[in-house]
């Protein structure tokens, strides 16, 4: 077993970890631990709510679920010789459950509390938790369902430069004050709002101390440290669901020690994590290789990071597929090759059909969000109609649910 270099207490939140992790992105957090190119090592990571979330019937956690927390991440991790303009290799060993809390859940977010995807359809917070039994899983929230997973860290990157993060801070400023999301209905706010901008509240910032343990540096840094909550030129909160063992992931290094950090980690998730609380989210390890190439940014013209998918996945080769086109559903109103009301409608008309197999909306939501199903922009081009699919492996199912 490779040696853990960070460890959590489930009992404990972050901030009163022996050594803490953090929840923002900023490049003067310090490391945490230091490894040399080549090294394998195991980090543990919490849920990205920090322990909100119970593994019972009751969704008012859900509802209630305090967002500045997340997401919660363990490292940063300094890597030995890693310079700006390097790349750091990543490999994916393994990633699992820890012992004693081998459970997850999947949320629906309450419309004035995060919301989701499908929000206007389903306002109200609902979740279902699952049991994990090796590869696979189950819940007694959605029965007759069962399913591998395909585990992943939603979130992992390296820490950005100050120029970088000045560079985020500055156009999700210039999208909030512009007032315009791009996306969705233009009659309501979006939900969720346009961006998260730098927020101290709740702040966890490794050693430089937390929100109820303020270090001499924290007030600062804390003022205009990014949050988690999108993906980013870093990498970040991408939710690639195969991103899991045996991926290989090239990442741009922008600092010093290149300062790796991860969390989030998914038993399992449908491509879009629709319901935002979207995956099967759980406590978990992940088995990690390092590795540098020296100046790679330049050679190879990176920006984002860059990833090859591992052998490992589950595998369904019969689909029932769900179109979508990029006609509002409320309004009957024409978007011009809008792929993000495309996806939503294959999503509404999975839904829906779901729903003459015995499943209430809010059950087909949670498993499109969780299951392994696979999303495409499937045509961008033939004016004016987006056209998304939606993926639905037949074989989670204990019934037939295809025509006939």
């Amino acid at each position: 077993m490779p040696e853990t270099l960070f460890k959590i207490d489930l009992t404990k939140p972050m901030h009163e970890q022996d050594v803490p992790g953090h929840n923002r992105w900023h490049p003067d957090i310090p490391a945490v631990v230091s490894v040399n190119p080549g090294d394998i090592f195991r980090i543990e990571c919490k849920d990205w709510t920090d322990g909100q979330i119970g593994n019972n019937d009751d969704p008012s956690d859900i509802r209630d679920v305090e967002l500045q927390v997340v997401h919660v991440l363990s490292g940063p991790i300094h890597v030995n010789g890693a310079e700006p303009g390097d790349i750091l290799v990543v490999d994916l060993l393994d990633i699992g459950a820890l012992p004693g809390d081998e459970w997850g859940f999947t949320g629906i977010f309450d419309r004035n509390n995060g919301g989701g995807f499908l929000t206007d359809h389903f306002p109200e917070a609902a979740k279902a938790c699952w049991d994990l039994e090796g590869i696979y899983t189950e819940t007694r929230h959605i029965p007759g369902v069962k399913f591998a997973g395909i585990t992943h860290p939603g979130l992992i990157g390296c820490a950005p430069s100050q120029e970088l993060l000045n560079t985020w801070n500055q156009r999700e400023q210039a999208l909030v004050d512009k007032g315009d999301s791009g996306w969705g209905p233009p009659w309501k706010p979006p939900i969720p709002p346009y961006a998260a901008l730098p927020n101290p509240n709740y702040a966890v910032l490794g050693k430089l101390g937390s929100y109820v343990n303020k270090g001499p540096e924290f007030d600062r840094v804390a003022a205009e440290a990014a949050r988690t909550v999108p993906p980013r030129e870093h990498g970040g909160n991408c939710d690639i669901k195969n991103l899991s063992k045996g991926s290989r992931i090239y990442f741009p290094v922008y600092v010093e020690g290149a300062k790796l950090s991860m969390g989030d980690i998914h038993f399992s998730q449908g491509d879009g994590e629709i319901s935002f609380c979207g995956a099967i989210e759980m406590s978990g390890y992940i088995d990690l290789h390092v590795d540098i190439i020296k100046g790679g940014m330049e050679k190879y013209s990176m920006i984002n990071p860059i990833f090859k998918p591992g052998p490992v996945e589950p595998h369904y080769s019969e689909y029932l597929i769900f179109e979508g086109i990029s006609v509002d559903e409320f309004s009957g109103e024409q978007y011009y090759l809008d792929a993000h009301v495309a996806y939503r409608r294959a999503c509404l008309n999975a839904i829906n059909y779901l729903k003459n197999f015995g499943f209430t909306g809010e059950q087909a939501y949670l498993l499109l969000s969780c299951a392994p199903v696979e999303g495409r922009v499937s045509g961008i081009v033939d004016v004016p109609n987006a056209c998304c699919t939606l993926a639905l492996p037949t074989a989670i199912f204990d019934q037939d649910i295809v025509p006939s």
